[in-house]
């Protein structure tokens, strides 16, 4: 018959000596009392681990800070998961690497976490945008805080001097980034739920407001400002691309020359990636003879350089995609009008003439609301597009003849 083992008492384990080597006294069920050559006193949990079926120890801590009667209870949730077939040794390293990461988890550190995701859902400019207002309007205040301690009224005492400055958008803006934030926290089990979830609640509601633009009217007088205002030749000639192809500012200051292709009857579509998309979408933009003889006119300026609008100070890189709006200022359209704005001018004008509102969403890349047709019938479709802008092409054409002749 086995012998069993005579369990520990409080009074044995404090009257054993050290000797001249380590030794182990055990108390059963695995637990053991290492008592070292130090005279220190060392409980240890041994079992056969689940799946190696390999004997293991696990430390519980020392005597006489961790009692015989708590080293025991410890004991028994071990073998409980063992029992479950769980590692208890890996599960309490795993623990206590979460619990260093969640003191550690700052809000700053956190959202960088989330950024590298985030910024590969949207296109650079605007995860520039995103990072600038978390840098701007939260992380001064709320940087270095565990993400654990962040509350609904510690966002709003952040966020209310941005709203008393009438900023309401940006406030908006800021509350879904940082929502989005907590979420991924809570994924990350940092936190068990988003505190800010409805704090929106506790802003005013910024009013919906349409970029500023011109209308048909005032597009002449427009097309002569560029020619009275210190403006450059390659920021008119970008902002008459953006025109031309109705797309958005941050597309058209980016466009390269190998985003060009051309067809064999001399056309060309303008490809842009679908990384350079704010839908994530490739996007194909069919280019009118007004948009071909702008790249002629940059075959001369950037031909040698990746993109077609280059920077001056750094012809390796492109214009910036502020830099219409800012020649807009200048001509005196502060508050009257923004780059975006001439996508609305042209979406407006093209409506008020009669023209097709399929093949005007697309081609302002809001996507094709006839699925069949953009999947079964792609050729027609962008030949349809091509001469809406060659329509829109001539239309130009003429408003410039009632402006100066020439943009």
């Amino acid at each position: 018959m086995a012998r069993s083992t005579i369990g520990l008492t409080d009074t044995a384990v404090r009257q054993l000596k050290p000797k001249d080597k380590d030794y182990v006294k055990s108390d059963g069920k695995g637990l053991q009392l290492r008592v070292r050559v130090n005279g220190s006193k060392l409980w240890n949990f041994n079992y056969i681990h689940p799946t190696t079926k390999k004997r293991v120890n696990m430390g519980l801590g020392s005597y006489p800070d961790m009692s015989l009667k708590k080293a025991r209870e410890l004991t028994e949730a071990a073998r409980s998961q063992v029992a479950e077939g769980v590692d208890p040794k890996l599960t309490r390293e795993e623990e206590k690497a979460a619990q260093r990461y969640s003191e550690n988890a700052t809000l700053r550190k956190v959202a960088e976490e989330w950024f590298e995701i985030k910024k590969s859902e949207v296109t650079a400019d605007y995860a520039d945008d995103i990072w600038r207002s978390l840098e701007l309007h939260v992380f001064n205040r709320l940087g270095e805080t565990p993400v654990s301690q962040i509350s609904a009224q510690t966002v709003i005492d952040v966020l209310r001097p941005v709203e008393k400055t009438g900023r309401l958008e940006t406030v908006k803006r800021v509350i879904q980034r940082l929502s989005e934030i907590m979420n991924y926290a809570v994924i990350k089990n940092l936190i068990t739920g988003n505190p800010i979830v409805a704090i929106k609640s506790a802003f005013k509601k910024p009013k919906k407001q349409h970029l500023p633009t011109i209308t048909a009217k005032e597009l002449p007088d427009f097309l002569k400002k560029p020619h009275e205002t210190n403006v450059t030749y390659i920021t008119r000639q970008v902002i008459k691309w953006q025109l031309l192809t109705m797309t958005r500012p941050s597309e058209a200051a980016g466009a390269k020359w190998s985003e060009v292709q051309w067809l064999d009857n001399g056309q060309a579509n303008w490809v842009i990636p679908a990384e350079r998309m704010k839908k994530r979408r490739q996007h194909t933009v069919p280019l009118c003879n007004q948009a071909l003889k702008v790249l002629d006119d940059m075959k001369s300026v950037s031909e040698q350089y990746e993109h077609i609008f280059i920077s001056l100070r750094k012809p390796q890189t492109p214009i910036n995609s502020q830099t219409a709006n800012m020649a807009l200022r200048r001509m005196g359209y502060q508050d009257k009008l923004v780059s975006h704005g001439l996508r609305a001018l042209a979406s407006t004008i093209m409506n008020e003439e009669g023209k097709d509102p399929d093949l005007i969403e697309s081609a302002l890349a809001h996507g094709d609301p006839n699925q069949v047709r953009s999947a079964y019938n792609r050729a027609d479709y962008l030949e349809r597009r091509r001469e809406l802008m060659q329509w829109w092409g001539d239309y130009l054409d003429e408003a410039f003849s009632k402006g100066t002749g020439s943009f």
